[in-house]
């Protein structure tokens, strides 16, 4: 446990490079508080929506990733307190809900392996994570495919988030990688299709994108004026 420990400091370090070089990246502006008020809105952003695919900034190459994007784009242009706003929240806070649970099986494998602390160190991953910095990319992949296929920690209705490659990266330079994935088998035994939950609250992606998309051109606006009409009625 003492190497594994040591490891982990140096893992968190070489974490921490990355993310100083990703900062780096755009040029500070003239007011430095907006820029850092900036990544820190950035960091918030991603630990609130827990990206599958964490290195596309357009959250657009996964289906689930453009479903919660889109959803997060049409609030904000929906007027706050309407019916279509809350309907928005609703959905977005139920895909939050289901990436929330898929963390928190990992943090309880994390902790009984004696990692309390450093749980949540090891389960964030930064916009700036790269496939090329990985130390052993296919031994992850392998790892995650087989925690997709023979545990219930993901769904296995669609592909697991990207986002856990870079863990089991990490997991793997630990030594601790095969450990993880023992817990996790014990902790998670794969269900039958039949019996899985379903995850949040039933999400239909094809059918919250069309609805999304539908909404952009213009229904939610029509649907607000006609609520205001009712509001007015009333009064």
């Amino acid at each position: 446990m003492g190497s594994a420990f040591l490891k982990f400091c140096c893992c968190c370090c070489v974490t921490a490079d990355e993310e100083d070089e990703d900062e780096k990246q755009p040029l500070i502006p003239q007011d430095p508080l907006e820029y850092f008020n900036r990544e820190v809105q950035k960091r918030r952003d991603e630990e609130t929506n827990l990206w599958s695919e964490p290195g596309d900034p357009s959250h657009s190459e996964r289906e689930d990733d453009r479903a919660l994007y889109s959803l997060l784009q049409a609030r904000n242009k929906t007027r706050m307190g309407s019916s279509g706003y809350r309907r928005l929240s609703v959905d977005i806070e139920a895909m939050r809900d289901t990436r929330r649970e898929v963390r928190d099986k990992w943090r309880t494998i994390l902790e009984n392996l004696g990692f309390m602390a450093e749980a949540d160190s090891l389960l964030t991953v930064s916009a700036g994570a790269s496939h090329d910095r990985m130390r052993d990319a296919t031994a992850a992949r392998a790892m995650l495919h087989t925690l997709h296929t023979e545990t219930s920690v993901f769904s296995s209705r669609e592909p697991p988030p990207e986002r856990y490659l870079f863990i089991l990266d990490r997991l793997l330079y630990l030594d601790i990688g095969e450990d993880f994935l023992a817990k996790a088998k014990r902790f998670y035994p794969p269900r039958d299709d039949s019996d899985e939950e379903t995850p949040g609250l039933g999400i239909n992606l094809p059918l919250l994108l069309a609805r999304v998309e539908a909404m952009n051109g213009g229904g939610d606006e029509e649907e607000s004026g006609r609520e205001d009409e009712n509001l007015s009625d009333t009064g």
